[in-house]
């Protein structure tokens, strides 16, 4: 049996856990939990800390079609194993102008893959969304099964419930640093050391904090802008798919329905910087999780969507 530490309980760590544990390995997770208050942690940060993330099969991309697909075949075999739910089936529209390139390139991967889709434009996308108010020159495909989003905070806890039910030990702790002996690798952590075969790191952004020899890894700043509305709205927009955008210019956005999140509260969310902005280290990467996000790329967000959105 081996012995391989697990560096990152995020999406990817807690994944790679459940599935090496399974394999019947020995696997220590290693990863500290969500700060309670961002505003004030000086550790690190992990980027699922929201409840709903748009998961689809369709898209421009061969490959990222493909592996989201063998990812949502799973869903239900992760939540069974963990008792934990996080897929919501509410369906997603991609959205874009008709003739442009991303569009064709939607419709060669709906067509290759044979996705079963909905396909609209003109006055039959308005009466199918009635609630959105796209360009009159957009097309549309909705997939209606196997998308809609996930709650990533919910899929990281079914995928570490899983890996310890399979035998995989975690440590809310944070990783320090890796090293090397002719017999183990060494991880010290801010509490203890981990003494294994091997080591995984699956850390994001902040896996050059702890790998011996950094890798050209680059991290950008996105922010995502959170609508509250009330509980009429989520009648008003019942029904209502996730949605991905783009925009003749270049621009692309999505947009999730109406959620509640753990402060009681229900949100619309919208995502799309039109601007990629480097963060150039740790230190970097830290305030701008504290930060909340640019104010400026928030407002640009809120009339986005009270365009796309103009009843809300």
């Amino acid at each position: 049996m081996t012995h391989i530490a697990v560096i990152g309980r995020g999406l990817i760590g807690s994944a790679a856990a459940r599935h090496l544990a399974r394999a019947g390995h020995q696997v220590t997770l290693i990863g500290p939990s969500e700060p309670a208050d961002k505003a004030t942690h000086d550790g690190i940060f992990a980027s699922h800390y929201d409840e709903a993330r748009i998961t689809r099969v369709l898209d421009a991309d061969l490959y990222w079609s493909d592996v989201s697909a063998a990812s949502i075949k799973r869903y239900a075999r992760i939540e069974a194993q963990s008792g934990v739910r996080f897929f919501t089936e509410c369906g997603t529209v991609m959205a874009g102008p008709q003739g442009g390139d991303i569009m064709k390139d939607v419709d060669r991967v709906r067509k290759m893959r044979k996705i079963a889709c909905e396909r609209y434009s003109g006055p039959n996308l308005k009466q199918a969304f009635p609630y959105y108010s796209f360009p009159d020159d957009f097309l549309a495909y909705h997939e209606p099964q196997r998308a809609g989003y996930i709650n990533p905070r919910n899929l990281v806890k079914a995928q570490t419930i899983a890996a310890t039910k399979a035998g995989a030990q975690v440590l809310d702790t944070i990783a320090l640093a890796i090293s090397e002996n002719p017999d183990a690798v060494i991880v010290t952590t801010d509490t203890d050391e981990v003494v294994a075969d091997q080591v995984l790191v699956a850390a994001g952004g902040f896996a050059n904090m702890v790998l011996p020899q950094p890798l050209p890894i680059k991290s950008y700043a996105r922010t995502a802008a959170f609508l509250e509305v009330d509980k009429s709205e989520v009648v008003r927009l019942s029904g209502m798919p996730s949605l991905v955008m783009y925009f003749a210019d270049g621009r692309d956005l999505y947009i999730l329905p109406p959620v509640y999140y753990p402060n009681g509260k229900i949100y619309v969310k919208i995502g799309g910087d039109p601007t990629d902005d480097l963060l150039e280290n740790t230190d970097d990467m830290k305030a701008w999780f504290r930060s909340g996000g640019s104010a400026e790329v928030g407002r640009y967000l809120k009339s986005v969507l009270l365009e796309i959105l103009p009843g809300l």
